[in-house]
């Protein structure tokens, strides 16, 4: 009687067990990191007497760079500051970079990944950073509220698009569904 090992992998042709399609589409994350990050405590130590609540500003942003073929660099950028009638509290503007891998996926389905998959995969690991950032200057970990980066793709999406409207129709800007 022949007995099969049961964790040798068939071969892939994405119907079971066994290796991926090398023909369907693939998308990897290679490595993930602070790129850079910036605190400054300007006001301390007279900071910490203060006794008012500082008004928080919160932006961000996202930069995609072609790394090579298929490969791809997704910087987060995230500038939190505090701020009150007494002065400065706390700035801190961090740049968390994640290099993705994309093969065998649609034109069209790139740019949604790249802005919309790519930033919501690095977005807990940036906001840990930024709590352990406002930990360490002496205040309470600022916990960032989760971000819809695809609602404000498609805002985005559609703003391009109604702008070309008025100007060049069929322009061939690509559609978000």
């Amino acid at each position: 009687m022949d007995e099969q090992d049961s964790t040798t992998p068939t071969s892939g042709n994405g119907d079971g067990p066994g290796l991926p399609d090398a023909d369907g589409p693939q998308v990897a994350a290679l490595a993930q990191y602070v790129k850079d990050l910036s605190v400054e405590n300007p006001s301390a130590p007279a900071v910490y007497q203060w006794g008012e609540q500082p008004q928080l500003d919160v932006q961000f942003n996202i930069n995609v760079n072609k790394v090579a073929d298929e490969v791809h660099e997704v910087v987060l950028k995230i500038d939190a500051s505090a701020r009150s009638a007494s002065g400065v509290h706390f700035v801190i503007d961090l740049s968390y970079g994640g290099i993705f891998a994309l093969r065998n996926i649609p034109d069209e389905a790139i740019p949604p990944f790249l802005l919309v998959e790519a930033p919501r995969l690095l977005f807990p690991f940036a906001r840990q950073v930024i709590a352990a950032a406002t930990s360490e200057a002496g205040f309470p970990p600022l916990m960032l509220d989760p971000i819809d980066f695809a609602a404000i793709y498609m805002a985005q999406a559609a703003q391009q698009q109604g702008g070309q409207l008025g100007g060049e129709a069929g322009s061939g800007t690509p559609t978000v569904q």
